[in-house]
């Protein structure tokens, strides 16, 4: 029997395993999954969710979905670090595609991704959502609640995005004000992560900023947010501008004193004990990035959290070296 391999995105009919791909070449999807629509009996769905107009500085991360993908070829190439396995031996998942959304009817747009969310959570699968500017996370956030009820928000970012909303616009830097106003989020089990930019009012999250978490330690801020969560539903929204403009160049919004690529693997690794139910990975913008360590970055963040899904399903981990 012929080895599989080269070109899984289209060619693969299982949702499962990985093939030998080139890693300079062949059909790019998340991490080499397969494109499909068909989601009977998967666990997790990539989707893109290509939309900038909510941005308050520099736009461009509408083509942040196309350069994750591109940034995640060499993590279908080996089994994952630090846990040596697979996830893709445990878990089932396809890679969606983006969202359909018509930016010439923009008042049409939340409820768009909102529609798409519904549809792929309605399946029984998680979402791994790829921004697009942090406002989407607001739409996709609607779909989660109705589904788990209000979510505990654990935000990675350099902005609070909670600034003053009036309920109607179409901005990164106010949604979560508004969820939190609208009860998707539940404020008291909700952390914020990485913070360095000032707002008046806290509303009712905790707030760990950069310079705590620099202080103290990424092991204290995840123990902060495991507390904080306990048992409720977690949906995480990671801003990849919550890393140094150092790590993550690539960002419409840039603010210097973040945290490190590899203080955001370690969080991400840390929510493992947490109910986990969905994550964005938002705000990469590919124009102003350097030989793709934003990207990169941002790829490997996402396929952390879908390493720690496939551990918390019954992948076991076999590390070599001190860990």
């Amino acid at each position: 029997m012929a080895e599989n391999r080269g070109d899984q995105a289209f060619l693969n009919s299982d949702a499962t395993g990985t093939w030998l791909e080139m890693t300079y070449g062949g059909a790019l999807s998340f991490a080499r999954r397969r494109y499909s629509r068909d989601l009977d009996g998967v666990d997790i769905v990539v989707s893109g969710i290509p939309y900038d107009n909510a941005v308050t500085y520099r736009s461009g991360c509408r083509l942040g979905p196309r350069a994750i993908r591109a940034g995640s070829v060499q993590l279908a190439e080996l089994e994952h670090f630090p846990f040596g396995f697979d996830p893709f031996n445990t878990l089932s998942v396809v890679d969606y595609g983006d969202a359909f959304i018509d930016p010439h009817h923009p008042t049409s747009v939340f409820d768009s991704i909102e529609t798409h969310a519904d549809h792929i959570l309605d399946s029984g699968a998680m979402m791994l959502s790829l921004g697009g500017d942090h406002s989407v996370a607001y739409p996709l956030l609607k779909a989660h609640a109705k589904k788990h009820g209000p979510v505990a928000l654990v935000q990675f970012d350099a902005h609070c995005d909670t600034w003053p909303d009036d309920g109607t616009r179409f901005d990164h830097g106010t949604m979560f004000a508004r969820a939190a106003a609208e009860g998707i989020v539940d404020v008291k089990r909700s952390t914020q992560v990485g913070l360095r930019t000032y707002n008046s009012s806290d509303h009712g999250f905790e707030i760990l900023t950069s310079p705590w978490v620099h202080r103290n330690g990424i092991d204290a801020a995840i123990d902060i947010v495991r507390e904080r969560a306990g048992d409720a539903p977690v949906y995480l929204s990671f801003d990849i501008d919550g890393l140094d403009p150092a790590f993550a160049p690539g960002t419409g919004t840039p603010v210097i004193g973040g945290l490190a690529s590899w203080q955001g693997l370690e969080f991400v690794r840390g929510l493992e004990p947490l109910h986990l139910i969905g994550m964005d990975l938002v705000e990469v913008a590919p124009a102003y990035d350097h030989a793709e360590i934003t990207a990169i970055a941002a790829a490997s963040i996402a396929y952390d959290w879908m390493a720690v899904v496939a551990k918390q399903r019954g992948a076991v981990p076999r590390p070599v070296g001190r860990i």
